[in-house]
């Protein structure tokens, strides 16, 4: 039971206390900043509780005398996260307080913001305050007037405190001795330096992981490597009774990150690297106001301070590629599964922004500049499909994998064969460390007196329990040196150098992901810009290599549509001219194809291309084989001169007509014609069809639309 002592230095002040304050409750504020202060400073928190006495002595009942302590181990620089301060404020503004008291007032706020809060809602509510020099009435001025200027007192000091210790952290920081929790692979010597994890494993997986980041080129990807090999990061306990033992975690994505952006691992020390900024301040959440700086913006940078991992140059370049992976239209991103081969490398020669990737198929890629149409409503700067770029490129990589077959395969080689040696070495390692922990497990029952079963029984079950971790990793270990061989044998070396011969074929085979040949295209290819516009079939390309060299080259896209073809007049009149001439549809698609012009969607002309060329420009009588026209009966059309009328692509014609939103008829024969009838009226209701918006697949059109007139003589 706590002891509360009567603080014999507050003075009464019975003139100030009236009926109405003795009828509301007596509240005692118990405040102090730190856990350590609450555990080691015992006299301040036995004066404070002691200030009830004084509020019985005053008049109050002991039942009426309430003591709010809910706030002890928080700093009162600010109300947020302080219960005790939020519910008195909560009871005076209720009228359930006549009076509050406190050791000082610096215990009640030390922000001059809470402190002008609480005075105000006092005054409102004729609440008294009272500390160990006397009892204020808010309401009076010359009270007012002192508790106002000891609040500001009590601000001012918390901020001399700040500034002291600040300056001191400053000052140490500048020799580079200021650390706090190290990261993983580092430890504090005795003098308070960093200097490298003793432990071999340690900096084994912390090498490990910056390896694989310069292979790989992804977080995630790295993450994936670690928990498919089973490799878990060794970290050294901060806070728990086993502080400075190493612990085996599960690698994470946040863990990871924070390595690759610390410039520490680069042996550079920088101080302040998390700076709070107040506007992001977010209320409930401690962190949320800090902002990553980049080293050579931190207060304190000192350049090769601590011993390294890796060069300076190998960090910026990967705090570069974390900036390029990021999902955004100013950055390339990270190579994806899916089929592009150029994903985030295209660039808008109009703009200047990349070009977004979207898929109508597995293997159909079409590259848009829509920021345009996104941030201002405007028309994309271009759009095409991407098979014949990424066709190109493919080529480009090819013909240079080519002289270096050879070269290859022995790197490939010698790679595989220094990833099976560095995992066989990390599991050698985990399995010296398990050997280690059963050796001292053992030595520790050994050590016990047999007759002491209370400790002995312990030791056994921590010995057995070691015992069955070494068996697990072994045959672990035995698994995975089953699957991956030391080293390679002379069959896959065969296989190796049979597969560099033939880089297409491995180039384009099952095992090669897509995402495999976007890294491989990354590591060749800066970026790709092209230029080209609605109507032109020509892409101007100029691939940027990484070495800087630069190649352009043009390609010829399909288009999809004769009218958003630019040469589309000039192909008429060449067809004009040659139907003229008494040739047929053959033999005037042999003549295009010589001439080098080009269908839409297609390579090369046919006759039934030829003949639809024909129709549109209204020759169909100069040409043989012309249709028989007087098959016809009244208000029916051929379905493609219909298609014609109504400015409706074929199929979606003939899908009407599947559906019985249009009359039709097909002559006999194993190619029998369609013939569709449509008189003014359902001419109208057929365009007025063609313009509705299409909603979504499972709402139907309205049935005045679908439903076609019936034709006389119709049953």
């Amino acid at each position: 039971m706590r002891t509360i002592e009567r603080p014999d230095c507050l003075p009464a002040a019975p003139s100030k206390i009236d009926r109405r304050h003795l009828d509301r409750s007596a509240m005692v504020y118990v405040r102090q900043s730190t856990h350590q202060q609450v555990l080691e400073h015992r006299e301040s928190a036995a004066l404070q509780y002691g200030l009830r006495c004084r509020a019985i002595e005053w008049g109050w009942p002991p039942d009426r005398v309430i003591t709010i302590d809910q706030d002890q181990g928080r700093s009162g620089a600010s109300a947020v996260g302080r219960a005790g301060f939020q519910r008195l404020l909560a009871e005076i503004g209720l009228d359930h307080v006549g009076l509050v008291l406190g050791i000082e007032m610096s215990r009640l706020a030390r922000s001059n913001r809470d402190w002008h809060q609480l005075l105000e809602l006092c005054a409102i509510f004729g609440v008294l305050l009272a500390d160990q020099e006397g009892m204020y009435d808010p309401q009076q001025y010359n009270d007012r007037l002192l508790l106002g200027l000891k609040g500001t007192i009590s601000e001012a000091e918390l901020h001399l405190i700040r500034q002291r210790s600040w300056n001191g952290q400053v000052n140490k920081a500048r020799r580079g001795q200021l650390n706090n929790h190290p990261p993983v692979g580092y430890v504090c010597d005795a003098d308070g330096e960093l200097e490298l994890d003793p432990d071999e494993e340690v900096q084994a997986v912390v090498r490990l992981i910056f390896t694989k980041f310069e292979e790989i080129g992804s977080v995630n990807g790295v993450l994936k490597y670690l928990v498919e090999n089973g490799i878990k990061t060794p970290i050294r306990s901060q806070f728990r009774a086993n502080k400075g033992e190493l612990e085996p975690h599960r690698p994470n994505l946040v863990q990871l990150s924070n390595m690759f952006h610390h410039a520490l691992y680069a042996g550079a020390y920088c101080w302040a690297r998390r700076p709070t900024d107040p506007k992001r301040k977010a209320t409930g959440r401690a962190g949320s106001r800090r902002q990553l700086l980049a080293p050579e913006d931190c207060r304190v940078f000192l350049k090769d301070r601590h011993p390294a991992y890796i060069s300076w140059e190998q960090y910026q370049r990967n705090v570069q590629r974390l900036q390029e992976n990021r999902s955004r239209i100013d950055a390339r991103g990270a190579a994806r599964g899916g089929g592009s081969l150029l994903s985030g490398l295209v660039v808008c020669a109009k703009c200047g922004r990349r070009l977004r990737v979207s898929y109508s198929g597995p293997n159909h890629p079409r590259y848009t500049c829509s920021n345009a149409r996104t941030q201002y409503g405007l028309p994309a700067c271009q759009s095409f499909a991407g098979r014949l770029l990424d066709q190109l490129l493919e080529q480009q990589i090819l013909r240079v994998f080519e002289p270096a077959a050879v070269e290859l395969s022995l790197a490939a080689a010698n790679d595989l064969e220094r990833e099976q040696q560095t995992l066989d070495k990390h599991w050698r390692l985990r399995l010296e460390r398990a050997r280690h922990a059963t050796d001292r497990a053992a030595r520790q029952y050994h050590a016990v007196e047999p007759e002491n079963r209370l400790v002995a029984r312990e030791l056994e079950r921590r010995w057995e329990q070691c015992m069955r971790e070494q068996q697990d990793i072994e045959e672990e270990h035995e698994r995975f040196r089953e699957q991956h061989p030391a080293g390679l044998t002379d069959v896959q070396r065969d296989q190796i150098r049979a597969l560099a011969t033939d880089i297409p074929t491995l180039w384009r085979s099952a095992p090669c992901t897509p995402q495999d040949r976007q890294e491989i295209t990354r590591h060749l290819v800066d970026k790709i810009v092209v230029d080209t516009s609605a109507n032109s079939p020509i892409l101007d390309v100029a691939l940027h290599f990484a070495g800087g060299f630069v190649s352009h080259h043009e390609l010829r896209r399909p288009m999809g549509r004769w009218d958003q073809m630019s040469e589309y007049p000039e192909l008429l009149h060449r067809v004009k001219t040659l139907a003229n001439g008494q040739r047929t549809a053959g033999q005037i698609a042999e003549a295009l194809n010589q001439e080098n012009w080009h269908p839409p969607r297609r390579k090369t002309f046919n006759v039934p291309m030829v003949q639809a060329l024909v129709e549109r420009i209204g020759l169909q009588g100069k040409r043989p084989g012309r249709r028989r026209d007087d098959l016809l009966q009244r208000h029916e059309s051929w379905l493609g001169d219909l298609a014609r009328k109504l400015d409706v692509p074929q199929p979606t014609l003939h899908n009407w007509r599947k559906r019985g939103w249009v009359h039709g008829r097909q002559l006999k024969g194993p190619q029998g014609r369609w013939i569709l009838w449509a008189d003014a009226r359902e001419l109208k209701r057929l365009r007025s069809l063609r313009s509705c918006a299409r909603g979504w697949y499972n709402q139907p059109m309205s049935e005045t639309l679908t439903t076609p007139k019936r034709r006389q003589g119709d049953s």
